[in-house]
């Protein structure tokens, strides 16, 4: 299928993470230019390097912390003109209402929460300005499903879903599409980490770890690639009447029942 993506400019934040990474490939694949942010300039070099030696991709890239506002201005003043922005940094501390400092709670917003909103915020304008484009901010299924033991994210991705939806009901108006992808567990070095705590301490051994995929549906989480696809899918052409609500990557599990 033609996504009509080639020579389109994406830039794509937190691009060297398993999801972000998995997002430049697609984009790639499809002949979109890139531009790449995150806060290691070594990775970002390496990642460029890779999607030109296998897909011919032009790449730019631009080592920023977002959670500062430097980092800010240089993500905005050096990415030029963008077609398409995918909002992906960030990732919210886990542990409950007692658990989570105000410290950290402010620290973890700060990037992923109020990061999206100014980005969006900046590029909805300049798209605008310059004849429209397409936002997609991937937020996480956590905000579907609250938990008390990852009360930080849960809120946070709640707050950002109804901004999504807010901003993405309107923006058309204004020739952008603002679309929400949410991803349920997806298969990477973080979770794997954590499943591998929870299996030493219920089993007393980390390589048990895979007894927790029981629990999902398919007994899996998702693949970085299933969600990747699906961006790229919702930021082309072939998705033109799509703004305003958000599309979960998640097997099913946010809607099964709790009983």
């Amino acid at each position: 299928m033609e996504l009509g993506l080639t020579d389109k400019v994406v830039l794509v934040t937190g691009a060297t993470g398993a999801i972000g990474s998995e997002i430049a490939d697609r984009f790639a694949a499809e002949g979109a230019k890139l531009v790449l942010t995150a806060r290691d300039a070594t990775k970002l070099a390496a990642l460029a390097e890779d999607l030109k030696h296998r897909h011919g991709a032009q790449s730019r890239t631009i080592s920023a912390d977002l959670a500062t506002k430097e980092g800010f201005a240089s993500v905005t003043e050096n990415a030029g003109h963008i077609d398409i922005l995918v909002n992906n940094a960030g990732a919210i501390p886990a542990g409950n209402l007692f658990d989570i400092s105000m410290e950290t709670w402010r620290a973890g917003w700060e990037l992923k929460v109020f990061g999206y909103i100014a980005l969006t915020k900046h590029f909805l304008k300049t798209m605008s300005a310059s004849g429209g484009g397409v936002i997609v901010n991937s937020i996480g299924s956590a905000g579907e499903s609250p938990d008390f033991d990852y009360i930080c994210g849960s809120t946070g991705n709640a707050a950002l879903m109804a901004f999504t939806r807010a901003v993405g009901g309107k923006s058309l108006d204004m020739g952008v599409r603002v679309i929400g992808v949410n991803p349920g567990a997806v298969e990477t070095e973080r979770l794997r980490n954590l499943l591998k705590t929870r299996a030493t301490e219920t089993y007393g051994d980390e390589a048990e770890y895979r007894r927790f995929f029981d629990r999902y549906p398919s007994g899996r989480p998702a693949k970085a690639t299933e969600v990747a696809d699906l961006i790229v899918f919702v930021a082309s052409e072939r998705s033109a009447y799509l703004s305003g609500t958000i599309l979960t990557v998640d097997g099913g599990m946010a809607s099964r029942s709790s009983l």
